[in-house]
């Protein structure tokens, strides 16, 4: 299960001197009204960005150095080359999700399976999903994730945290921190949470699931 999401992720073994900040697989108004081409701007070109630079500046020299951020994530004691390391990862796995509006897609027979044999329905997941995301105090994720025994659950984790330090594999994240919804929402980040299923991209997260 390890191979496969790396594979998934990076489809290389090369090891890392630089990391870069993915470039979006879409315009940067291309997910309004559900995320506005100023709250996008400013997650991806600012806090996604200012990860990326952190993590930068902290693993030359460090025994991380030539990692891969999946690696870091894996293997880092808890500070803040895990913090950066771990937002790294979750902001690539949630940009890659969306998909615009016009071009959206039913979720496909694995995935949609997978969900109602774990969850009972596609809706009594959503509102798991919600309910999660809603009970985050502060900063922190909810994710869609498969355990070591192969179970999908639902895992929130504070800061940056992500469900593949404890040998799970990430399928599909909500970012509850601020900078995700405040410019859009205000303090209705029900609605946020409620809309974001209108922009998922089943495709990809159906990939995520483990062979």
């Amino acid at each position: 299960m390890f191979i496969t999401l790396l594979s998934i992720l990076i489809m290389s073994t090369t090891r890392i001197t630089t990391y870069t900040l993915p470039v979006l697989p879409y315009p940067s108004h291309a997910l309004e009204p559900v995320i506005s081409k100023a709250t996008l701007e400013n997650h991806h070109g600012k806090h996604f960005a200012a990860y990326v630079n952190n993590l930068n500046k902290m693993i030359p020299g460090s025994e991380y150095e030539g990692l891969l951020v999946e690696e870091i994530v894996q293997q880092a004691a808890d500070g803040p080359i895990y913090n950066n390391a771990g937002q790294v990862m979750n902001h690539k796995l949630y940009f890659e999700q969306f998909i615009p509006t016009a071009q959206y897609k039913v979720p496909g027979r694995r995935i949609t399976h997978a969900i109602n044999y774990h969850f009972g329905g596609m809706e009594a997941f959503k509102k798991q999903m919600n309910e999660a995301a809603m009970s985050i105090f502060g900063s922190g994720w909810v994710w869609l994730a498969m355990d070591t025994e192969g179970r999908l659950v639902i895992v929130k984790e504070s800061g940056g945290g992500n469900p593949w330090r404890r040998g799970m594999t990430p399928i599909l994240g909500i970012d509850c921190w601020e900078h995700s919804w405040y410019l859009d929402y205000a303090f209705d980040k029900k609605v946020h949470f409620d809309t974001l299923w209108e922009i998922m991209n089943w495709d990809v997260i159906e990939s995520r699931l483990p062979l």
